[in-house]
């Protein structure tokens, strides 16, 4: 039986990291194997193609490279993690995946859509979620949330307009999909969030088993 693949997305500070753990724990209270990742970096390839893409020093980098580096990474993470994984049937939840690239490369930075998604494919080789859950925050709210902790990588220096409009391709996507991408409200407390994400995440998860 195949697997199940669950998404979590959103914007700078919507506690993506946050909830996809405690949603790696829930899943395996039910008896199912679960492997949790993310992109960009969650392979041996992708931590030294990770370093390159938030390093501050590539401030400069040119979009197109940028695009291309996420899906050099996306290559690798859905040939050597994501669909073995799959095939193995257990449950994968990963922190960004293709919406993310739509959002920031797409919407933020302003590259075709089309030729995005057409590199896209080839990268992703068929595998799509079942599931995304879109972690949805103000993005000055969100930028706050990632000061207070310290974070401080190359995109989160983009200006707020940037993470505004990737918030709108985010919320462009859930419009044009509503039956994959539910919208969660990410302000609230992370309780209330999770409760939510908890109850979405049941409506595709099989029964749990030893």
């Amino acid at each position: 039986m195949r697997g199940v693949f669950i998404t979590f997305e959103g914007i700078e500070g919507a506690g993506k990291s946050t909830i996809s753990e405690m949603a790696s724990r829930y899943v395996a209270s039910k008896g199912l194997r679960v492997v949790g990742t993310y992109e960009p970096g969650d392979t041996a390839a992708g931590r030294e193609i990770r370093t390159i893409l938030l390093d501050p020093a590539h401030e400069g980098m040119h979009p197109l490279t940028e695009l291309l580096l996420y899906f050099a990474d996306r290559a690798e993470h859905v040939h050597r993690l994501i669909r073995p994984a799959l095939d193995r049937g257990e449950v994968v939840l990963c922190d960004r995946f293709t919406d993310s690239t739509v959002a920031y490369q797409g919407f933020g930075r302003g590259l075709d859509l089309k030729t995005l998604r057409d590199i896209d494919a080839v990268a992703r080789d068929g595998v799509w979620p079942e599931l995304t859950i879109l972690l949805d925050i103000d993005a000055r709210a969100g930028l706050k949330r990632n000061s207070r902790a310290g974070k401080r990588d190359r995109l989160e220096m983009e200006d707020t307009g940037f993470h505004e409009r990737v918030r709108e391709g985010f919320l462009s996507i859930a419009r044009s999909e509503p039956e994959r991408v539910k919208v969660v409200d990410a302000s609230r407390p992370v309780d209330a969030v999770f409760a939510e994400v908890r109850e979405l995440m049941d409506r595709v998860l099989p029964d749990g088993r030893a």
